[in-house]
């Protein structure tokens, strides 16, 4: 099964937080790599407990995910983008 995922690596003090935020997953390092492993091995965790339960594809799918033969494909925006709102 593949299954891509967005991560983002945040600096939060002396350590790394480490986020997926389409499974709502984190996890934190003392480096960036430190980080990026806990958080695999977090996704990993995930996963595996999803599976056990009987829950992996709708959670996926819950997710923004849909099936295409046995990978996952994420959702894609139609835009991307930023904005800042004033106070």
């Amino acid at each position: 099964m593949y299954l891509p995922l967005k991560i983002e690596i945040f600096e939060e003090g002396d350590v790394y937080v480490a986020v997926c935020p389409q499974l709502n997953v984190s996890s934190f390092g003392e480096t960036v790599e430190d980080a990026r492993v806990s958080l695999r091995e977090a996704i990993g965790a995930f996963i595996e407990e999803c599976q056990a339960m009987g829950t992996l594809d709708e959670v996926l799918e819950e997710a923004g995910f849909s099936r295409k033969n046995q990978d996952w494909v994420p959702r894609s925006p139609v835009v991307e983008d930023r904005i800042a709102l004033f106070l």
